[in-house]
């Protein structure tokens, strides 16, 4: 791998969920133990697997890792950070404020931006103080902070009196607002980022649009912070070696495809390939394997996979979606995942069956939208919640109001708080919510949803305000309505979208109790882009159908009400016959 030809003291890696992030890192660190350096491996997921990966049981401590000599690897726990953090903020005002708004403070620092920042605060202490890992040649991360977070705190009003006398309700001046304390050890933690003799950030991705574009904006963001020594690892490069399996073709000229059109962004960095393994990387001998010539794929689980009729296809959903008549039918989930195949799916099966439907999707590139509408479907209306203009949109009349009366500072710091993702949930937000009103006469399928905390957030500032006014009589029916219309099962249905592997499945199942915290309870989960109702004869494919055993059960026994299985496709589902090809894809392979 080529980050370590010369490696430099401090290694990052990021990317999105899934990409193999942990297991890169994992065999980094394994690598530069077996050359004689002495390692600190951390993870600052909250649902770190590392114990899983390096096949030890890994504390809070540095824990000595079994078979490697000089390796340590640590968790370090932004969750429980998080919620200390929280509790020393609404702390000071519970009895001196009402229930109703102490709730809506907890709920403000319940978000991503307060277990964003307080992993930073985690991490930094690793970071910026060299004394505390001065006994180790390298230390490596799992996780890396956003461009946001770092841009928040190298603003100098962000450590200025604004944020403990302002609330403008918007998304990450309040988590930050403790943080003044930290200043000095925060400035030398981006210091140490942004000098590349002692950093590299290695960023990771898989042969797949959607992960390609979210390392490009990663990078683009960092660089711009003088985050410059930047390598690049693809992931996952699959090279079928049967060729008569026409799925395993299909694949291999896809990721071709997708790296052949890279952003210029990646495709100028140092690169490293590593070929797809044929199941999870668990154990010591496979990270040694990792990015080398004799790379292995015997790690495959040899379970015998489940019979093809006991994994049910999204059509065996639709007799019960459609048995109200009418309602909201949303599809959540991580990016990458398939929630616009899904809700597309559904929304066409829907049609055919004579319902008036509203198929809302924030697909970038449009693509179901644009042939839905060139085919005209009978029944079927289309339309884009475009986020960039929602949220362009939002942020003109936060700083039309919450801003009119800041000084230069605050105007700063209130403008790089409303570029946080948090900023723009809120404003696809309202668009959703005019959306889920037409759910009264028809079915309205969205591709986007607020999670569990932004619900929760619009009921406790809800709450705040009638603690406040005494007047909840004089907000509009459509806002009153919302809320309850959401936590109703019998006009909202809840469709959970991941991939059979460990990230996503994890990350599904943390959106799962975020959604019953806000009490909604999930119809159904969709797991995508399985192999296992297939008949497939590559090797790679074969053993890579076995191992995403282990995560269907899981979803299948003890996550999920109701489970649909989407096949891999051969082709990426664009147009209204790829669409209803899926609610008829089961059928097709019983």
């Amino acid at each position: 791998m080529k980050h370590l030809d010369h490696p430099t003291r401090i290694l990052f890696f990021t990317g999105k969920g899934g990409v193999g992030k942990t297991t890169m890192a994992c065999a980094t660190a394994v690598q530069r133990a077996d050359q004689g350096k002495r390692v600190l491996l951390v993870s600052t997921d909250p649902a770190s697997n590392l114990h899983d990966v390096l096949a030890t049981r890994i504390g809070y401590e540095p824990t000595p890792i079994v078979g490697v000599p000089g390796l340590f690897a640590m968790n370090i726990d932004p969750a429980e950070s998080a919620r200390a953090y929280r509790e020393r903020m609404v702390e000071p005002y519970r009895g001196l404020l009402p229930d109703a708004a102490v709730a809506s403070m907890e709920e403000q620092f319940s978000g991503s931006c307060t277990l964003e920042i307080a992993a930073f605060d985690e991490f930094s202490r690793l970071l910026g103080d060299e004394s505390a890992t001065a006994d180790y040649d390298h230390v490596i991360f799992d996780t890396a902070p956003t461009g946001h977070t770092l841009r928040l705190l190298t603003l100098p009003s962000a450590w200025s009196g604004f944020m403990e006398t302002n609330t403008t309700g918007t998304s990450c001046l309040g988590p930050l607002a403790g943080l003044q304390s930290q200043q000095k050890l925060y400035q030398q933690s981006v210091s140490t980022l942004s000098d590349a003799e002692k950093t590299t950030l290695v960023l990771v991705t898989r042969p797949d649009a959607s992960a390609l574009n979210e390392a490009a904006r990663t990078s683009t963001e960092l660089r711009q912070l003088g985050v410059a020594n930047q390598q690049l690892i693809v992931n996952g490069l699959f090279v079928a070696s049967d060729h008569n399996d026409q799925l395993a073709i299909a694949m291999e000229q896809r990721s071709a495809s997708v790296l052949e059109s890279m952003p210029d962004t990646l495709a100028n960095l140092p690169r490293t390939d590593v070929a797809l393994t044929a199941g999870n990387v668990l154990g010591i001998e496979l990270l040694r394997m990792i990015g080398t010539a004799s790379e292995s794929d015997s790690s495959a689980s040899q379970e015998t996979a489940p019979a093809t009729s006991e994994l049910p296809g999204l059509d065996a959903l639709i007799p019960e979606l459609e048995a109200s008549g009418h309602g909201v039918i949303l599809a959540m989930g991580k990016g990458g995942v398939g929630k616009t195949t899904v809700a597309g799916s559904i929304a066409v099966a829907l049609a055919d069956r004579g319902y008036d439907v509203h198929l809302s999707t924030t697909d970038p590139a449009a693509h179901v939208k644009a042939t839905l509408a060139a085919e005209s479907m009978p029944h079927l209306t289309v339309s884009r919640i475009d986020p960039v203009q929602e949220t362009a949109e939002y942020t003109a009349e936060v700083m039309q109001t919450a801003g009119a009366d800041l000084d230069e500072g605050g105007r700063a710091l209130l403008e790089e708080d409303l570029r946080s993702p948090c900023t723009e949930e809120i404003a696809v937000f309202r668009a959703f919510a005019r959306a889920v009103a037409e759910g009264t006469d028809k079915f309205v399928v969205l591709d986007t949803a607020p999670t569990g905390h932004t619900i929760l957030l619009l009921d406790s500032a809800l709450a705040y305000h009638r603690e406040v006014t005494r007047q909840s009589q004089q907000m509009p029916d459509s806002v009153q309505n919302l809320l309850p219309r959401l936590r109703d099962p019998e006009f909202t249905r809840v469709m959970i979208v991941t991939l059979p592997e460990a990230t996503p499945v994890h990350e599904a199942t943390q959106l799962q109790n975020d959604l019953r915290r806000a009490e909604i309870e999930p119809f159904a989960w969709v797991v995508n882009q399985s192999l296992a109702p297939l008949v497939v004869t590559d090797p790679i494919l074969k053993q890579r159908q076995q191992s995403e055993q282990p995560f269907i059960r899981e979803v299948r026994d003890e996550l999920a009400a109701r489970l649909a299985v989407i096949p891999m496709l051969a082709e990426p589902p664009v147009g209204i016959s790829s669409l209803r090809q899926i609610t008829a894809q089961a059928v097709a392979n019983r």
